[in-house]
């Protein structure tokens, strides 16, 4: 089970994932051609916040028709893999890996959202990009949603650490689910559809979290998550 795992995360670095980490800075680049480069060049300079504003700008753009075509795809939950809001008023969607410390590092900002906002929807999409042993820990977690144990599996899994072999089996006792997951069509599907919608998104790692027309790449933490979400309940994105 593990090689299969490992050719799926072959799969994905070579595919849709690793090319989006080319083309990340490509709007950006663009600024700094034709007329007028040293003027812009020079109020990114004593403006840097802009740098980070154009970039989000730029990249809302460039994949907001992606959004548009995708919206149910990215935001229709795989079986009980969300939590919040049953009928909500606005989604926010992570691609995450349990491997990824910067997902780990979103844990109590997706808790504190969650709390405060009872009419938030937050998704989890599997994108088990850092090895073999990720994509073990993915196919565990969508049979434990299928079976309605998804946040019992999600939680016991961070709780357990990295995943390894010991780890998923401890996640997967305490959530009540088989330590390993067969190779079942529906969840193999999910998988390659996450790493297909990641890259057409633009990611560069996990997390990634979409709400709205923004996307945002990284532990971009609480403030920008609910500015997010402010601005997309407001229809400002």
């Amino acid at each position: 089970m593990a090689n299969d795992g490992g050719k799926l995360w072959g799969a994905a670095i070579g595919g849709g994932i690793a090319g989006a980490l080319l083309t990340a800075g490509a709007g950006l680049l663009a600024l700094q051609s034709g007329a007028g480069d040293r003027l812009v060049r020079s109020a990114l300079l004593r403006h840097p916040d802009m740098l980070v504003e154009t970039a989000d700008a730029l990249r809302d753009r460039q994949y907001a028709p992606v959004l548009a075509a995708q919206r149910a795809a990215v935001e229709t939950p795989f079986g009980s893999s969300w939590q919040g809001a049953a009928k909500p008023e606005v989604t926010l969607v992570e691609f995450y890996d349990y491997a990824c410390t910067y997902c780990r590092a979103s844990l109590p900002a997706i808790a504190q959202l969650l709390k405060e906002d009872k009419g938030l929807r937050v998704v989890y999409r599997e994108l088990p990009i850092l090895g073999p042993q990720s994509v073990e820990a993915s196919r565990v977690a969508l049979a434990a949603s299928q079976a309605g144990r998804f946040k019992q599996f999600h939680d016991a899994m961070y709780n357990a650490g990295r995943p390894a072999p010991e780890t998923i089996a401890v996640a997967a006792k305490a959530a009540g689910v088989p330590a390993t997951a067969n190779q079942d069509p529906a969840h193999e599907a999910e998988l390659r559809k996450n790493f297909q919608l990641a890259g057409q998104l633009g990611a560069t790692g996990t997390p990634l979290f979409i709400v709205g027309d923004r996307v945002m790449n990284g532990a971009v933490g609480y403030e920008v998550l609910k500015k997010a979400i402010g601005d997309a309940r407001a229809g400002r994105s």
